[in-house]
């Protein structure tokens, strides 16, 4: 939570909830997760009483908030005995949402008319960025759009050399012309970010004071407030797409508070942020980009949280739901990045190192220019969704694929909400893949299945063997409503003989987001030669920084004994263009170790490129240096299941004919209800588990214990010692 920079001239953010703040101390008897996503709005109810319940809504495109409001409703009445919405919040103390709305607004372009004031000279920067083509033998291959157009992007007087020292005085003229312009075009957001005002702030804080004066209500974003770092591009990107988002969540956060307290929320409501933490509302207003993979922040740290109930600490977290296919890596914890894009938009803010494609339940099946088959990206959404929903679609997507396969019950989908058209799919699959391929409906269901799966496992590759990783080393936590069905297959592809479906599996995110703790990064530049480096003003430097976490904290009633922070260097060799992040360890700092701590960066650079310069004695450059304050919560506890007999022939709900990929063919199989299935139930693949919101298919290959918190072990058959090492010793 918090500003990713607080610097000498930044104001410190102010942390209201939305009328009261419960600390962490107190007994927390009622907890709501909300995740909205493309295509469905989850919620995990957490009681302090009695297991979490889960929910599932369609999402509302056109208004998200409509959605929340209406899972909400539907909560209050599945209570026994119901009840209203209005006494269910009422005793709610905390909501955690995760929200997709900055997100939408920059994949669509549809955020604020924005302007920019910069320096003199270098107002096309954020068009020509590094001057680097993504694509760099297509001779077709256009630049992105810049967020700002070139008339509202303004270039103004003044100067600072490179250690902040003033070159030329800030010419407030220019400021004011360029408010006068902005007057003129009606711009709802501003971005102010001047070269080196890393180094000093100076004048971007007196360009804000002038700006703030004449333009009261428009949306304000200065960098140095937002990201006090050296790279002008990163830091003029990450700006402006704090600007153009900014207005939008404003507007929404205020419409969903609203609507909160119009009926009875009293409760502290908190927003995930893209680092797997989550800040109160207030302070999601004015760093907007906090949000930008606000949506699926949560699942990596609730598959540690899952991994660590079974004594692992590293895991692979995969979750396919409706529109996209999401995957991220954990060792210890969650593995993070410190810059990416959006919609080709470059941001330089800590986030969560998640890889996100378009391979969801409604991806769309299609045949490119050479006749080739292909899933994704584009996706039937909601609305209208899959064909076989009955909403008017008519393009085949994965949904509709899986169903011709076998693997879901048209009469049980959303535990029979849904009534699932199977008549619709095949003619989709038939009209739009089946026909022009000369193939069977069935054959092409497959192939959509096998692409989509190809096309998840190649995600996973990039979390992985691109970061150094075997993936062949990790258990793969599954999660999404579709995850569960595709995950033995792409565990096939990957090698990996482990995957646990926990129950909740189809609201990871939800359920991560109720698992989320305070998060507030700070970062600044100190450039140095780290063998000579000045220990009096970098580690005067960083106590400054974790003091300003620590007053965060403080805001925020976090007890000592619920604190941490965590501190990271960026170096590079000399001579080097791009610089390694890595942990330091506070005793390595206190004594002043320069050897240990080249050390742990030779390491980390071998581990990520495979080579390392240690004994070449190759100079080590300090380029920045980070510090994460963390205000940990409580969290829900896991139930523990009590064991039963091995034999689940008491959940079985009959049979049906489904495709297997190991065979190519279709085979019936037995199909369990999963919310009968108990801790020790033990069952062999190929078969398949059906919850209300998610099914599981255990492929042909693997076999599936309950484990004790009720989850859904898959292990490779023959490796029973998988069990025995990951399950505490539970043996089938």
């Amino acid at each position: 939570m918090g500003k990713i920079v607080k610097d000498r001239g930044a104001q410190e953010n102010s942390v209201t909830p939305v009328k009261r703040q419960p600390t962490t101390g107190e007994t927390m008897s009622l907890k709501i997760g909300i995740d909205v996503g493309g295509t469905f709005t989850d919620f995990l109810v957490a009681w302090g009483h009695k297991e979490p319940e889960i929910f599932k809504v369609l999402s509302t495109p056109h208004d998200l908030s409509t959605a929340v409001m209406q899972g909400l409703n539907e909560i209050a009445a599945a209570q026994d005995p119901a009840t209203s919405v209005g006494d269910l919040l009422g005793a709610v103390d905390t909501i955690v949402h995760g929200t997709t709305v900055t997100t939408n607004a920059t994949l669509t372009r549809t955020g604020a008319k924005s302007g920019l004031i910069t320096t003199k000279g270098v107002r096309d920067a954020l068009q020509m960025r590094r001057g680097v083509r993504e694509e760099q033998y297509n001779n077709r291959y256009t630049n992105v759009e810049p967020l700002v157009p070139r008339y509202l992007r303004v270039g103004v007087g003044g100067r600072l050399r490179r250690d902040g020292h003033e070159i030329e005085p800030l010419n407030e003229q220019d400021i004011d012309r360029a408010i006068e312009l902005f007057k003129k075009e009606n711009v709802e957001a501003i971005s102010i970010c001047f070269m080196n005002a890393f180094a000093n702030p100076v004048h971007e804080q007196q360009a804000a004071e002038r700006v703030r004066k004449a333009l009261p209500d428009t949306y304000l974003t200065v960098s140095t407030d937002l990201l006090s770092a050296i790279r002008f591009y990163e830091r003029i990107s990450t700006t402006a797409l704090n600007s153009y988002v900014g207005p939008i969540l404003n507007d929404y956060l205020e419409q969903l508070t609203g609507r909160l307290e119009q009926d009875g929320f009293l409760g502290l409501l908190l927003i995930m942020q893209s680092n797997g933490g989550v800040m109160a509302p207030d302070v999601a207003r004015q760093g907007a980009a906090l949000t930008l993979l606000s949506g699926p922040a949560g699942g990596p740290g609730a598959g540690l949280a899952y991994a660590k109930a079974h004594d692992q600490e590293k895991c692979i977290v995969m979750d396919m739901g409706g529109t996209s296919f999401e995957t991220a890596l954990v060792v210890d914890n969650p593995i993070m990045a410190n810059e990416g894009t959006i919609d080709r938009h470059r941001i330089a803010l800590p986030m969560l190192g998640i890889h996100t494609i378009g391979a969801g339940g409604g991806s769309i099946g299609w045949l490119d220019e050479g006749g080739l088959l292909r899933v994704g990206p584009k996706s039937a959404g909601a609305d209208p969704g899959p064909a076989c929903y009955g909403r008017g679609g008519t393009l085949p997507t994965c949904t509709d694929a899986n169903l011709v396969l076998g693997y879901l019950n048209p009469d049980f989908f959303a535990g029979g909400k849904i009534q699932l058209d199977v008549a619709a799919a095949r003619e989709a699959i038939a009209e739009h893949v089946a026909k022009p391929l000369n193939m069977d409906v069935e054959t092409a269901a497959a192939g959509m299945y096998r692409v989509a799966c190809t096309n998840m496992a190649q995600g996973v590759r990039e979390v992985t063997i691109k970061r150094g990783f075997d993936p062949r080393e990790f258990p793969m936590i599954v999660a999404g409503g579709a995850g569960p069905i595709h995950a033995s297959l792409i565990c096939e592809e990957l090698g990996i003989p482990l995957q646990l479906a926990p129950r909740e599996s189809s609201i990871l995110c939800a359920v991560g987001m109720l698992m989320a703790d305070l998060k507030h990064d700070f970062v600044r530049t100190f450039v140095a030669r780290l063998n000579t480096v000045n220990w009096e003003a970098l580690q005067g430097m960083i106590r400054e920084m974790i003091a300003e976490g620590a007053g965060l904290l403080d805001a925020e009633h976090i007890p000592e004994q619920q604190r941490d922070f965590r501190i990271k260097f960026d170096c590079r060799y000399l001579k080097q263009y791009h610089e390694v992040s890595f942990g330091i360890a506070q005793a390595n700092i206190d004594a002043r170790d320069t050897k240990a701590i080249e050390l742990d960066f030779h390491k980390e650079h071998n581990r990520l490129y495979g080579y390392s310069l240690e004994e070449q004695s190759v100079p080590v450059d300090l380029i920045n240096v980070r510090v994460q304050a963390i205000g940990m919560t409580d969290k829900p506890a896991f139930a523990v299941q009590e064991r039963v007999a091995p034999d689940p022939s008491a959940t079985l709900k009959g049979e049906r004919a489904a495709y297997i990929p190991d065979d190519r063919k279709f085979r019936t199989i037995p199909v369990y209800d999963g919310h009968q299935m108990r801790h020790g139930h033990h069952l062999a693949g190929p078969a398949i588990i059906e919850q209300i919101t998610t099914t599981i298919f255990v492929g042909d290959s693997f076999n599936c214990l309950v484990d004790k918190f009720g989850s859904f072990a898959l292990y490779k058959k023959g490796r029973d010692d998988l069990i025995a090492s990951a399950l505490n010793g539970v043996q089938p």
